[in-house]
């Protein structure tokens, strides 16, 4: 539980988004790492490739799916995003009165390996796979760095010179924190999470060609088995279903950024076969795509609403 410093805190955070916000939508800050949502009302189920990143609802609730997996997470909680990972998301406690806010600060595997590397964090102890997404309970040291953080927006010229020292300590937070060891594993070369961070990179540079899981398992040093097993352990998908991920979202937004035809989008992400690419298609976004494009560009805020 927070005491009155941790709600003075979060009320504070709540003023700076809907200063820098004002109406729904996701926005970028002077902070380049730094975003901020609001939603004034619950929304869809939105398809999304999550970048790394952690993400804190100042206000309201949000409902992450990874594959067969779900997570809630609101103000007593934090979501950590280890690496891409193929995501729906859906804010499910919004009102005008009282929206949705929430922020987040995308990070990279580099910026933990030089916590680690610097002697400001301890190595990780080898254990089983991680997980690529986690919630834990918001802590108030946390919430504190991420509140200087936010502050310096007030303060623009000390950006260049605090803003990443603010960040290094947000990261360090998390990392000692309960989960924190599953973040750090993607940080240490050769670890399973690191492997399969690679591999993961590597079918979505190539997710438009035939996936080999053989010749995929020799890039990462990894044995066929091995990497099935440790893949689906941390993403909760099997490499197979992560590239046809991928590739769905891909056309989804060929076909609305572009005059592309459906049948031209699947073959353009890798579909060889129409017919399959359709049903795949409305399986995963619940209409074909000719009437789920028509739906999102009738919907006068669709793709608004980050994570």
């Amino acid at each position: 539980m927070f005491n009155h410093e941790g709600s003075h805190l979060r009320n504070e955070l709540a003023g700076y988004i809907e200063k820098y916000t004002g109406m729904d939508g996701t926005y970028s800050t002077p902070i380049s790492a730094l975003h901020f949502i609001r939603a004034s009302s619950e929304t869809e189920l939105v398809h999304t490739i999550h970048e790394p990143a952690l993400c804190i609802v100042v206000q309201g609730r949000k409902l992450i799916m990874l594959a067969q997996e779900c997570y809630v997470y609101d103000p007593s909680s934090y979501l950590v995003v280890s690496l891409q990972l193929p995501i729906s998301g859906q804010v499910i406690q919004a009102a005008p009165e009282r929206p949705y806010l929430c922020l987040r600060l995308d990070f990279d595997k580099h910026q933990i390996f030089e916590l680690i590397k610097s002697g400001q964090e301890t190595p990780p102890k080898k254990s089983g796979s991680p997980k690529a997404l986690f919630v834990s309970p918001m802590n108030q040291a946390l919430l504190d760095a991420v509140v200087r953080l936010v502050r310096l927006l007030d303060a623009p010229e000390d950006i260049p010179v605090l803003a990443p020292l603010f960040t290094k300590e947000i990261l360090y937070r998390i990392l000692q924190a309960e989960q924190g060891q599953s973040l750090k594993q993607f940080a240490v070369s050769g670890s399973h999470a690191q492997r399969i961070a690679a591999a993961a990179q590597l079918i979505e540079r190539d997710y438009n060609q035939p996936l080999h899981i053989a010749k995929l398992s020799a890039a990462v040093n990894m044995s066929p088995s091995s990497l099935h097993h440790h893949f689906k352990e941390i993403t909760a998908l099997s490499p197979l279903q992560y590239q046809k991920q991928i590739r769905l979202q891909e056309a989804r937004r060929l076909l609305l950024s572009e005059t592309s035809a459906a049948a031209d989008a699947g073959f353009q992400v890798g579909y060889e076969s129409p017919t399959q690419f359709n049903r795949e298609y409305a399986r995963m976004f619940g209409l074909p795509p000719i009437r789920d494009i028509k739906r999102l560009r009738d919907s006068l805020d669709f793709g608004t609403h980050g994570t």
